[in-house]
């Protein structure tokens, strides 16, 4: 099972506000200048989204993933990701 885009949306929005300023972050929050605020207004509810938006977010969510080494397993918050065993090589 897939994260649903609601709740990448919500997982990147959290991210984004909670995290944003934290060192080990910082490659990941600057090359996602444009789906990490995206997300957080997509799940606010200040723009609707496009087709566009959700490969923008989806495309983040995916980095992020990928960045900790996670499979996606269908998760609905942040701190299920960042506490989700890595990958087996």
């Amino acid at each position: 099972m897939k994260t649903n885009f609601e709740a990448q949306c919500n997982i990147l929005a959290q991210l984004w506000i909670e995290h944003r300023e934290d060192e080990l972050l910082k490659d990941f929050v600057e090359y996602n200048d444009i789906g990490l605020p995206l997300a957080y207004f997509i799940s606010e509810g200040v723009v609707l989204p496009t087709d566009l938006a959700e490969t923008y977010v989806g495309e983040t969510f995916e980095i992020l993933l990928s960045a900790l080494d996670v499979e996606d397993t269908g998760f609905t918050h942040l701190d299920q990701v960042m506490t989700a065993p890595e990958g087996e090589d």
